[in-house]
Formats: structure tokens, C-alpha cells, sequence
């Protein structure tokens, strides 16, 4: 992460979660101020229908990297997530201002978010990349289904409790065929996320890594596994009592037949997030997985 200084930005994408009336709240405030500024504001289709935005510029979600600087995303982490996956091809910056419950992505507090935005604006931000992983699934030597994911791709068994069998590869080489409920693919981004949950490691967003976590193992002895971020990862679906499925960032989950490769590896695109100046991962995490917790109490009671 960097400090940067030199981008102008004009016309602005607003992208907000729908179903909260505190995010038509913050939106209406993006929206007056960037019109002070004398900014553009460029809602997408589904944005401009949450509020009373009168005679506003829109886009389509796919296009509106295209026709922006700047994309300011209201909501929670899986706004984000949503936006990153028709944002990034496009090189456009994403600003997150969180109205959801953990803010790992969407850093910016809807309490000071005219003060934090305007420094954003005005060059003064911490640049931050985060790589993608992109998925196929190969059936009989066909690619039969593409997609892409910032936080992971989950190898899962659906609604059923049966166990899944599936062998590991990794850059041509052997790991493991393994019983379990499944198993996590997750970039640094998403290793504060679902692969958290599952035992795996945090992984600072600098690194160029991917994390393998396997669900609930049938042997005591499987770990997470962290590799290298150019590695290639092919499973291959073994004979199950189910069919397992395979979902990019807790998208719609897609079936699996046996025989079936599934193939992970790094996307060619990134996503750029721009932060408030002070942004600080570890400050993040101390805040978000409530690190501190146990001193902070024990402090305030002294004071």
C-alpha cells in the first residue's frame, strides 16, 4: 500500500446496498455534495431506484467502470464484493463507506464519510490493490463454466451432510484426495472472511498468496495450506453419494459431475480500493476481529 497524490477525479459511480434506508441516506449525501463540487454523480439502474434522486445520470453495473474515475460503493463488504466483479476489468478505484456489519473493504464510517471522501477526492488517499481469483470448470475437456472472485472459491457440499471426495493439485503436483465438507480458496482479501471461519490464517493483502482451507477433514492431520499467488489449483471431483458445488465469493452455487476439474488460480485484473489517509490493515483487524478487546475494557474500567 502506497500514499498517492496526482489523480483527478470528475464524474463519480454511486453503487448502493438495497433494502437499508440508511443507505438511501448516505447516498443522498454523496449525491449533494458531489453536486457542490461540481463532480458528476453516475448512479447504476439499480442505485438510482433506491431514493428520490431526480433527473440523475445512469449506468448499468457492467458498464459503469467504463464511464467513471471513481466508484464509491454504500453498503457492506458484499456490496463490494458485487461491485469488484464487474469494477475490476475496468482499472476503475473503489471507495467503500460501510452501512454493514464488519468493514474490512467498506472502511469508511457513514459518520465522517463527507470529510473522508473529500480527502479522497482531493488526492490524499492510501492506493490499495487486490488481486481476484478467477474459476472453470472443465467437463469432458469442455469449459463449462466461467467466474470470477475477490474474496474465495468454495468447493462445498450444498444443503446435504454427506462428505465430499475430490483429489488436490497443485502446479501439476499430487497434494491429497480428501473426505470432507469442502474446501476454501481464498485470496489475502478473502482470508479475513469465510476461510477465517474454517481455522485458515490471516494473510496481509500485500502478500501474493492463495490460502487453502479444508472444511471439517476427515483425518486430523489436514491443514491449511498457503502457496504461492501464480500457483495453478486443479481439483478433481471423485464418485459422491452428492453432487458437491462450486460458488465464487457466496455467489449461486453451481453442481459438479464426477470426473470434473475444477480450476483455481490468480486473475489477470485487479481491484483497486482507495482508503482515507491513516487507513492501517492492522488497525482493521483490531477494530473488525475485535483483537484488543479484553485491554480496552480493562483500560476504560481503570480510567
Amino acid at each position: 500500500m502506497q500514499h498517492h497524490f496526482s489523480r483527478a477525479f470528475r464524474n463519480i459511480g454511486l453503487i448502493g446496498r438495497p433494502g437499508k434506508s440508511s443507505v438511501v441516506e448516505t447516498l443522498t449525501a454523496i449525491y449533494q455534495y458531489l453536486l457542490e463540487r461540481g463532480l458528476r454523480p453516475i448512479f447504476d439502474h439499480e442505485t438510482a431506484e433506491l431514493g428520490q434522486f431526480n433527473n440523475v445520470q445512469t449506468s448499468t453495473r457492467a458498464l459503469l467502470g467504463q464511464v467513471t474515475d471513481l466508484v464509491v460503493v454504500v453498503g457492506g463488504d458484499g456490496s463490494l464484493l458485487h461491485a469488484a466483479r464487474a469494477l475490476a476489468k475496468y482499472n476503475v478505484p473503489v471507495v467503500g463507506v460501510n452501512r454493514g456489519r464488519l468493514g474490512f473493504l467498506t472502511d469508511i464510517s457513514p459518520n465522517d464519510v463527507l470529510l473522508k471522501l473529500g480527502q479522497v477526492l482531493d488526492g490524499d488517499y492510501v492506493f490499495d490493490q487486490r488481486f481476484l481469483l478467477e474459476t472453470e470448470i472443465r467437463s469432458q475437456g469442455q469449459t463449462v463454466y466461467r467466474d470470477i472472485a475477490l474474496n474465495d472459491v468454495v468447493l462445498h457440499s450444498g444443503k446435504s451432510v454427506h462428505m465430499i471426495d475430490f483429489e488436490l493439485n497443485i502446479d501439476g503436483l499430487y497434494v491429497y484426495r480428501q473426505h470432507s465438507d469442502g474446501l476454501i480458496v481464498a485470496s489475502p482479501t478473502g482470508s479475513t472472511a469465510y476461510a477465517l471461519s474454517g481455522g485458515g490464517p490471516i494473510v496481509h493483502p500485500n502478500m501474493d498468496a492463495i490460502v487453502l482451507v479444508p472444511m471439517h477433514p476427515h483425518t486430523l492431520t489436514s491443514r491449511p495450506i498457503v502457496v504461492g499467488g501464480q500457483s495453478e489449483i486443479k481439483i478433481l471431483i471423485q464418485d459422491n453419494q452428492i453432487l458437491p458445488m462450486v460458488s465464487a465469493d457466496g455467489q449461486n452455487s453451481v453442481s459438479l459431475q464426477v470426473g470434473d476439474w475444477l480450476y483455481i488460480k490468480k486473475h489477470p485484473f485487479k481491484l483497486t480500493l482507495l482508503h482515507p489517509p491513516g487507513y492501517d490493515f492492522y488497525a482493521a483487524c483490531r477494530t473488525k476481529l475485535r483483537w484488543n478487546q479484553d485491554f480496552e475494557s480493562s483500560d476504560d474500567e481503570q480510567n
